[in-house]
């Protein structure tokens, strides 16, 4: 009997195959753990043994997560094909799970236990021996479309993306795009390439807690798209101090010139260099790169092709002799494409990639793109190039997507309202399009894949009239963030690009985390697309196809929902989180009115509500929107707690004998009044009036509002400093009331500001120290209230959140909510009651001013300017 001969061992990729070599190097830094090379390695190991011998098709839930990494190293290390998906777009994984047929899925459970789901023990499909990864197409999700990448495809771009990047074992690139897109993939590959290591994180270099993560590892290199590029300048991140910083790297669509010489004058005087670079899936991920030293004189250009890869131009009809198809050859390319199961058995299709980018070749052997050649649009017999568009709108100042759209060119721009007759003109003038072609529309955030480049397919259907919209399909996200803003929401909206404030945002933050199951971090600058993607399984339906906006419906109280809420048994045993400004809102109401109604003597919320004060106005004024947006915001925020209060502060005025009219215009603090306790009743009121109309003077300021984007933790800070000039009186201009006086308090408020901009454990700190020192003496001879404000304040520096639990967290909701209503009514309510029914009178005040609430919110969503 003959011995059969043995199986071919299976294609590998080298570098996911021998991880051992490097030993107790550091591989990956997570928030939980450091891991070495070796210890990497024998998890990987023990994951390739589950996979088994057997080649078998892996659905892989890509996440910035050690499972996940572990999971895609083994089944490379051991030839198992993996299919990798987005792990948080559940419709993509079950798209491409009923098309692909996949044997074993690998992703987390329902309680985020990462879980192998072996559906097959042999190959359901023939694979061929040479297909090792599975992606989807740049700009697609869900698509069955795939792109078939080798195992020597990872191996050699891996390999030329480190050479040119001079990757070394010692430094440490942070995971700053998802694991399924191929520029975030190729970070990984080519760092655990050359033995370096990798801090793993899912935060959004948007979040204060990135930046902790990335200081704390010492982190060397970072990588963006150009959506990425505008978190940074929101985050000011050209003023960070990141001493180990070498290296960032730029891709993923064109990045405007000037912005990327503005970044690489940055690195020069930084220490760090800047990489431009281009590439597409297909090409496994980069095909060209500039080099650093060139990024300031040539910003234009997409540079030379990568070590081992080539490029030629092929003729293209319609243009000049120097302009072509850029043609892409190198190890890199692609197999082919795959459209279903039938297509992996099938090897190499293509040997060189036709990019669809139309470029030239400059005197001095860089290339430029110019243009995409499958964008072009035929529109009433014009060819239009709508990325020629877009780049003279940015010549303009404005940033916009453009797309063709049957007979029509669709514009979704960043734009101040009521500038669509402008951008539709300047079209009209370059193009030769009558405006009744040009479709714009003016949004405060534009349409973004999950991967950051442009959603095209989202700005046709946003500029589309509302009669091609399908009806709405039942409640979402849009729904909600339509009903409680009462604004035109979109996937691409979040809280504060809608111009949500701390008057709302308690609402918005309960209703959100009901609807998703939890409430992410930094939930209010997440768009909605994120959100969503991030939702519990079940816990809302589906949004829209088209991405159509719904309208809003009218809302029904806070108060009225959370007592309809009693009644289901799951709403008194569902643990639930609550941000530490909401309980401080919701218990400092409490205790202010009570106090006053001398229930109990519990002084020194009203300070600490100064100082979470500050920290909303950071987190919900100063966004990422342009000067003039922030500034209208501002103004708008400001009429909507003044016009009620002064409203409601004239009638008592009208109706009672015992407060100054002064206070109806809320001038008491500025003018010569007595002590009496109700001629000081509002300072609260009047302190932050005043604080806000000052700060949206100075925002108004191009040079303030600049220095405060660059300046982000600096500029609250040394405000801090300068209101400790009025907190010590340093000037002698305070006489009645210091501790109520807005010249006295502003620090807090400052202070607070600061606290939303502190990234840093050392910047926490310093706050908290500066709040120890200068906090005694406010209050004379009252150690108690003193020690109550440093708590409050160091809760709200330190602790983003707290435990709570369903009606809890309903009943902190509508008291935090109404907090400024409570304040202003409770006055007029508590008198009458106090001496004989103090428990009633203290009920009694918060009830009244949340029906006050309920009123104020029902006007202000008919009163626009409200």
């Amino acid at each position: 009997m003959s011995t059969p001969e043995p199986l071919p061992r299976p294609h590998t990729v080298p570098f996911a195959r021998d991880l051992a070599q490097y030993g107790d190097r550091v591989a990956l830094i997570t928030p939980d753990e450091q891991l070495s090379y070796r210890v990497l390695a024998e998890r990987v190991a023990a994951t390739a043994e589950r996979l088994g011998p057997v080649r078998r098709l892996v659905l892989l839930a890509g996440a910035n997560r050690t499972d996940a990494l572990v999971t895609h190293l083994a089944a490379l290390s051991t030839g198992h094909p993996v299919l990798l998906v987005p792990g948080d777009n559940e419709s993509t994984i079950r798209a491409l799970t009923e098309a692909y047929a996949p044997d074993v899925v690998a992703r987390p459970d329902a309680a985020g236990t990462w879980n192998l789901d072996e559906r097959h023990p042999e190959s359901a499909h023939t694979l061929h021996p040479d297909l090792a990864l599975l992606l989807s197409t740049s700009g697609s999700t869900g698509s069955p479309k795939l792109v078939r990448l080798s195992h020597h495809n990872l191996q050699a771009n891996a390999e030329s993306i480190a050479a040119y990047l001079g990757i070394d074992d010692t430094d440490r690139a942070a995971t700053t795009l998802p694991m399924h897109y191929c520029y975030g993939l190729s970070v990984i590959h080519s760092t655990l390439l050359r033995g370096a290591a990798l801090i793993l994180t899912e935060r959004s270099v948007s979040d204060a807690g990135f930046w902790e993560e990335f200081r704390a590892a010492r982190g060397t290199s970072l990588a963006g798209v150009p959506y990425t590029f505008d978190l940074l300048d929101r985050v000011g991140f050209e003023a960070m101090q990141l001493p180990h910083l070498r290296r960032v790297t730029q891709a993923g669509g064109r990045l405007a010139p000037e912005r990327v010489a503005r970044y690489a004058e940055s690195g020069r005087r930084s220490g760090w260099q800047l990489f431009v670079m281009y590439g597409q899936t297909e090409a496994t991920a980069r095909m060209a790169y500039l080099p650093p030293h060139l990024a300031a004189e040539r910003p234009e250009a997409v540079g030379v092709p990568i070590p081992g890869g080539s490029f030629r131009l092929q003729p293209a009809d319609g243009h000049g002799p120097d302009v072509g198809e850029l043609v892409y050859s190198g190890p890199n390319v692609m197999l082919g494409y795959a459209e279903s199961t039938d297509d992996l058995c099938l090897g190499r299709t293509v040997t060189e990639l036709h990019t669809g980018d139309l470029a030239r070749r400059t005197p001095d052997g860089l290339y430029e793109i110019v243009g995409r050649r499958s964008r072009f649009a035929k529109i009433l017999g014009l060819r239009i190039d709508p990325q020629r568009v877009e780049a003279l709108l940015e010549e303009q100042g404005v940033t916009a997507y453009c797309a063709g759209d049957e007979e029509a060119l669709a514009v979704a721009a960043l734009a101040d309202a009521g500038e669509e007759a402008r951008i539709r003109r300047l079209i009209a003038q370059e193009c030769g399009l009558p405006s009744r072609a040009i479709r714009v529309r003016v949004l405060d955030r534009l349409p973004r894949l999950t991967t950051g480049k442009p959603d095209y397919q989202a700005v046709r259907q946003l500029t589309r009239p509302a009669q091609e919209e399908p009806p709405d399909p039942g409640v979402d996200l849009l729904r909600l963030y339509a009903e409680i803003l009462d604004a035109d929401a979109a996937e691409d909206s979040s809280f504060v690009s809608l111009g949500g404030d701390s008057l709302c945002y308690v609402e918005m933050s309960l209703r959100l985390e009901e609807t998703l199951g939890h409430l992410p971090a930094g939930w209010h600058t997440r768009t909605i697309r994120e959100l969503r993607a991030l939702a519990a399984p079940g816990a809302e339906k589906p949004a829209r196809a088209d991405g159509a906006r719904p309208q809003p419906k009218p809302a029904a109280s806070a108060l009225r929902r959370t007592l309809r809420s009693w009644t289901t048994p799951e709403f008194w045993t569902t643990r639930r989180t609550l941000e530490t400004s909401i309980v401080l809102r919701a218990v400092g109401i409490v205790l202010i009115v009570g106090s006053h109604v001398q229930v109990f003597d519990i002084k020194g919320f009203a300070h600490i509500l100064l100082g979470v004060a500050g920290y909303n106005f950071a987190r919900f004024q100063l966004t990422g929107a342009g000067r003039r947006e922030r500034v209208r915001r501002l103004w708008r925020s400001i009429a909507r707690i003044a016009v009620p209060s002064m409203l409601w502060i004239t009638g008592a005025v009208l109706l009672t004998d015992a407060i100054d009219p002064a206070n109806a215009v809320l001038l008491n603090s500025l003018l010569d009044q007595g002590t009496d306790r109700f001629e000081w009743a509002y300072w609260f009121v009047e302190a932050l009036v005043y604080f806000l109309i000052v700060l949206a003077a100075l925002m108004a300021v191009p040079l303030l509002d600049r220095l405060e984007r660059r300046h982000a933790f600096g500029v609250p800070l040394a405000l801090v400093g300068i209101g400790l000039i009025g907190r010590y009186d340093l000037l002698d201009l305070v006489t009645l009331r210091p501790q109520l006086n807005p010249a006295v308090v502003f620090w807090l408020f400052a202070l607070g500001w600061a606290a939303a901009r502190a990234v840093t454990a050392r910047q926490r700190a310093l706050l908290t120290a500066v709040l120890v020192v200068t906090m005694p003496g406010l209050f004379q001879d009252q150690p108690l209230r003193t020690a109550i404000v440093i708590v409050g304040l160091t809760l709200l520096i330190w602790v983003p959140t707290l435990p709570s639990l369903g009606p809890l967290s309903a009943l902190a909701g509508v008291l935090a909510s109404g907090s400024l209503y409570i304040y202003l009514t409770h006055y007029q309510v508590y008198p009458y009651l106090q001496k004989d029914f103090p428990l009633t009178a203290l009920f009694a005040s918060l009830l009244v001013g949340v029906g006050y609430a309920a009123v104020v919110t029902r006007v202000a969503r008919r009163v626009r300017w409200l």
